[in-house]
């Protein structure tokens, strides 16, 4: 048996998911801990592992989110997989997190992706394109695009005029929460392999508008 490995840390505490590659009903298991840290990273993979009865030696790809997201969250879960795939045993795939976020819709097409940045700020997708905009920018390319499906955090649910949106053109809705990493195995065909990869630490000053 080999396994493909997905660590999220770009989001709250660590997603982790283990998919068997190579099996017509592979096996699949995955872990939620929202309050974990970098440093129970090991014991969450070690968790599944024994879980799958599987050894480290049969992960062969490796997939991190790189971001936006959490600072601290994205520097410790890149350099855990970096050190996973240092031997080179197994080959690492470094992917945005809006990207990955975007394969829980059924279709890339009309399709954006919506999580909070910070108050009145948001992180986007659309059309291969990523922002950090304000509410009524959001609202400008969603209207503009025609966007008939979101992938949304509840923060976006939650949040009065993204709902006008939504219900106004009555767009389907992915919450982002609870969705199986699994569907990002197709991302494995759309990104290449690199043993160093570099966290996309957005930090919303860097966007502040000039006046």
């Amino acid at each position: 048996m080999t396994f493909d490995l997905f660590v999220d840390t770009s989001r709250k505490g660590i997603s982790m998911a283990l998919l068997q590659s190579d099996a017509a009903d592979p096996c699949y298991l995955e872990t939620v801990d929202e309050s974990a840290r970098g440093e129970t990273a090991s014991a969450l993979l070690d968790a599944l592992l024994e879980k799958a009865h599987a050894s480290l030696d049969q992960v062969t790809r490796v997939m991190v989110t790189v971001g936006p997201g959490s600072f601290s969250g994205l520097r410790t879960g890149v350099a855990f997989c970096e050190g996973l795939c240092f031997s080179g045993k197994r080959k690492l795939y470094g992917v945005s997190t809006l990207q990955a976020l975007e394969c829980f819709a059924s279709s890339t097409e009309s399709t954006a992706v919506v999580i909070r940045a910070r108050k009145g700020f948001w992180y986007t997708r659309l059309n291969g394109k990523e922002s950090f905009i304000e509410t009524a920018e959001v609202l400008q390319q969603l209207q503009s695009q025609n966007v008939s499906t979101l992938v949304v955090d509840d923060s976006a649910l939650s949040d009065e005029s993204i709902a006008g949106y939504i219900e106004k053109v009555q767009a389907k809705v992915v919450n982002e929460k609870g969705q199986p990493l699994s569907k990002w195995k197709i991302l494995f065909d759309k990104v290449e392999p690199s043993l160093t990869q570099e966290a996309n630490y957005i930090q919303p000053s860097y966007f502040e508008k000039l006046s």
